[in-house]
């Protein structure tokens, strides 16, 4: 029996992306593609009924580090959990590709370090003959492997720089030849698929051995004439991660001259104090005014990180912390033992910064003390009459560095952050799914924004969250048949229930390959999972065999 649809999504209230109001209607899906939207007469293969649930298009995650993940898990968990059908690999300029054999191990302590991602995990998953050495050929291993959702890559200049300088990359600024070099890499991933080029300036991202990541020895002129790139294609964005030097005032420099969109990671509460993000949002608004597209990424849950101290990501921005970074398991230790390097961490704590947010800092899991799991370390070291450093790195050692601890890093000030994401000139990113899996989880952000700062605050309305999650996203970096459910475009949907969306507390799972661990997250209310017209999670529950065909697709240059 032929039917006129594929699927067909009975009763629900559909949020089409733009922004207009919801309505009751129905969606009809045929070839992968939504044919039909209202009041849909006909059969269908499978029918859904979505009453009493909103209808909305697929989440579009523009910030994830799947680079690596893709290779061992096609299903790409836990984003599809949480309504996510899109998601963007390579910010941050970081990636996989493209990397010499001689480089692999390098590239993968790079994400080690930098990541919070585990080297047993990457080594084991990638394995020791990748299926690709190129960007193009990057993009086409993917392919060939298939996804439960769709993705999309950046090239990054931290893979092109190494590609090209080798171990020099994280030493010095590159030569013009060296630029050149980079440059045609960087095109010919424009012209492959890339969806843009992406790097950072960042003091936080620190690689293998404690040396900065490749992408924080390059000039500003290099950096610049990579994103000519763009221009030179006529398609893609940039996008990049600030430091000191590298903010708004360069990035628009950049934009006015190659007209391409730039966003920039993160523009969070807290980061330049209590109310430093209002400057920000009003030199972006008059930027874009003048038609200056330098978009600043937004977050909607309070940055956490979950640490041990043989990966003190938290830190490693100090220079204090530089030979923890380059030294080893026991050579960390010895450091965490000496009476100078305490002290001299106890002193920094006296000038502010990330070394004196102890009242932000609780002890998540200790294995030598379970009664101090949960407790705030300033509390406790107030009991114990010791300084919150030396109470910390006592935990540490007595525990061979397996003991937990989380901070509060920023984004924790809900005020502020309701006035981020009520802005206009923001677009929501940094999940960073994929990295960081045993310091924090936020690849949650969807279901967490609609169930805490639509339902519960009403910050938000349905339509303008279901906005931020999907058409503005994809816009910006150019995925143009997504993010809105509209006739003719890919049929990538999200069925919620808007009464209890939401998503659980944090739970540590060992799936990693090696047995590495990670945390996860499970969604609350999402009914259904939809990717170009095929049902891929259902109540909670993958609907499709991960080891068979999938439906995600590559979305090279912004299509499939």
């Amino acid at each position: 029996m032929t039917h006129d649809f594929d699927l067909l999504i009975r009763g629900g209230t559909v949020v089409d992306g733009t922004g207009a109001p919801a309505r009751r209607a129905d969606v009809g899906v045929r070839d992968g593609r939504i044919a039909e939207i209202g009041d849909v007469r006909g059969s269908a293969t499978r029918t859904l009924d979505a009453d009493g649930h909103v209808v909305a298009p697929g989440f579009v995650d523009i910030h994830t580090h799947y680079d690596a993940q893709v290779f061992w898990d096609r299903m790409l968990t836990i984003s599809p959990w949480h309504g996510v059908t899109s998601v963007v690999v390579g910010n941050c300029g970081f990636g996989v590709a493209p990397t010499r054999p001689a480089h692999r191990d390098t590239i993968l302590r790079t994400l080690e370090n930098v990541e919070g991602m585990a080297l047993d995990a990457l080594r084991a998953g990638l394995g020791e003959e990748w299926p690709f050495e190129t960007f193009p050929q990057f993009l086409d291993a993917i392919e060939r492997r298939g996804t439960a959702i769709n993705l999309g890559a950046l090239v990054g200049h931290t893979p092109v720089r190494l590609y090209v300088m080798g171990e020099e990359a994280t030493e010095r600024e590159a030569t013009d030849d060296e630029v050149a070099a980079m440059g045609r890499i960087v095109a010919d991933a424009l012209a492959a698929g890339a969806l843009g080029f992406a790097t950072s300036k960042s003091p936080t991202h620190v690689g293998w051995a404690g040396r900065p990541v490749p992408s924080r020895a390059a000039s500003l002129a290099e950096i610049g004439a990579l994103a000519d790139c763009l221009a030179e294609a006529g398609h893609g964005l940039m996008q990049a991660t600030i430091a000191r030097g590298f903010f708004v005032d360069e990035l628009a420099a950049i934009q006015r001259r190659v007209r391409r969109p730039i966003t920039w990671t993160a523009l969070l509460s807290g980061l330049f104090g209590p109310d430093g993000h209002r400057p920000v949002l009003e030199q972006t608004a008059a930027l874009r005014r003048d038609g200056v597209e330098v978009v600043p990424q937004v977050a909607c849950r309070p940055l956490n990180f979950e640490f041990q101290w043989k990966a003190p990501f938290p830190f490693e921005s100090m220079a204090l912390f530089k030979p923890v970074s380059a030294a080893d398991h026991e050579g960390k230790k010895r450091l965490y033992a000496d009476a100078e390097f305490r002290r001299a961490f106890r002193e920094r704590g006296t000038r502010g910064g990330i070394a004196d947010r102890w009242r932000d800092t609780v002890i998540a899991e200790c294995t030598v003390e379970p009664a101090l799991e949960e407790r705030n370390v300033a509390v406790v070291a107030a009991e114990r009459g010791v300084h919150p450093v030396d109470l910390v790195l006592d935990l540490a050692l007595a525990t061979d560095l397996q003991a937990r601890f989380r901070i509060a890093v920023m984004n924790n000030d809900e005020n502020a952050v309701a006035e981020l994401l009520a802005h206009p000139s923001v677009v929501l990113g940094l999940s960073d799914a994929g990295a960081h899996a045993s310091q924090l989880c936020d690849a949650p952000f969807a279901t967490y924004l609609l169930g805490h700062w639509v339902r519960e605050k009403r910050v938000l309305t349905l339509e303008q969250a279901i906005n931020m999650l999907t058409a503005r996203g994809a816009a910006l970096f150019g995925l143009r048949d997504r993010g809105r459910l509209a006739p003719g475009l890919a049929a990538d949907i999200t069925i919620f229930d808007p009464t209890t969306v939401g998503c659980s507390d944090l739970r540590r799972v060992r799936d990693l390959p090696a047995g590495a661990d990670r945390l996860v997250s499970e969604a609350i209310g999402v009914r259904a999972v939809v990717v170009n017209g095929v049902v891929v999670r259902e109540d909670g529950h993958d609907a499709l065999d991960p080891t068979g065909p999938l439906p995600g697709h590559v979305l090279r240059g912004g299509r499939s």
